[in-house]
C-alpha cells in the first residue's frame, strides 16, 4: 500500500513540532524536567501516526492523524510515568553508589557488585538489602512494568565461572524484589557474565564499573 505524499508531511511536521518541545538546547533554554515525557510522545506519535496511516486505508491521512494522537498520548504518560518513578527512586535509595538512569523507554538501576556481594559471593550484603527492599516497594507502587535483573562482571577470571556468578547474583537480587511484593510474573533474570562491559576491563576503575547488577524497568503499555 502506498501513503500519500500528505501523509509523510503530516508525520514530519508532527515530529518537527514535538522535536523542538524536546530540545530546550536549540533555544537556548534550561533543561526540561518533563523531556523524557515529550520523547515518549514524540516516538508515540510517528509510531501511532504510521499505524494509523496504514490501518485506515480508505483515508490514510485521516488515520494517521487519529493514530498520531493516540500515540503521542500514550507514550507521553509512560514518559512521565518514568520521570516520576525515577525521581521517587533517587530520592528513596540511601546509598549513593546506586545510580538510577531514565533511558527514555525504560528505567535502568545499577547496583555496584563490589558494595553488594563480597567477593565470589552471590549472597546480598545485608547493609544492601534495606535499598533493595526500596527498589521492591517502588516496584509495587509502579505495577504497570517488567523486570529485567542482569547480572555482569569483569573479564578476570575464567568466563565460565564469571557467567555463572553473574546469574547466581541476579537471582539473589530478583529473590529479594519478590520476597517484598514483586509478583515473579513480572521478573525475568539474565546472566551476562563478562559480555557486556561499560567500560574499559584494562583499568581497574572499569574493571569496577563492570562488575554490577542491572535492574531494568521496562514500561508494558498499560498506563
Amino acid at each position: 500500500m502506498t501513503i500519500s505524499k500528505s501523509v509523510l508531511a503530516a508525520g514530519l511536521c508532527s515530529a518537527m513540532f514535538l522535536g523542538a518541545c524536546t530540545d530546550p538546547g536549540t533555544l537556548n533554554l534550561p533543561s526540561d524536567p518533563n523531556q523524557n515525557a515529550k520523547q515518549g510522545a514524540l516516538l508515540g506519535g510517528l509510531i501511532g501516526a504510521g499505524v494509523g496511516a496504514i490501518a485506515n486505508g480508505s483515508d490514510p491521512l485521516l488515520g494517521a492523524v487519529a493514530g498520531g494522537a493516540i500515540g503521542a498520548a500514550g507514550g507521553g504518560l509512560i514518559g512521565n510515568q518514568l520521570d516520576k518513578q525515577a525521581a521517587e527512586l533517587r530520592q528513596q535509595l540511601a546509598n549513593q553508589g546506586i545510580i538510577v538512569t531514565n533511558a527514555g523507554d525504560r528505567l535502568i538501576v545499577t547496583v555496584p557488585n563490589d558494595i553488594t556481594f563480597d567477593t565470589d559471593s552471590a549472597t546480598v550484603r545485608p547493609a544492601l538489602r534495606a535499598d533493595l527492599v526500596r527498589v521492591g516497594q517502588n516496584l509495587v507502587n509502579y505495577p504497570n512494568s517488567n523486570v529485567q535483573v542482569i547480572g555482569n562482571t569483569d573479564s578476570d577470571g575464567d568466563a565460565a565461572y564469571n557467567q555463572g556468578l553473574s546469574e547466581r547474583r541476579a537471582r539473589s537480587v530478583a529473590d529479594i524484589l519478590q520476597a517484598n511484593g514483586v509478583s515473579g510474573a513480572r521478573i525475568s533474570t539474565i546472566g551476562q557474565g563478562e559480555n557486556r562491559p561499560i567500560a574499559s576491563n584494562l583499568t581497574p576503575e572499569g574493571k569496577a564499573q563492570n562488575r554490577r547488577v542491572d535492574i531494568e524497568i521496562i514500561p508494558n503499555g498499560n498506563t
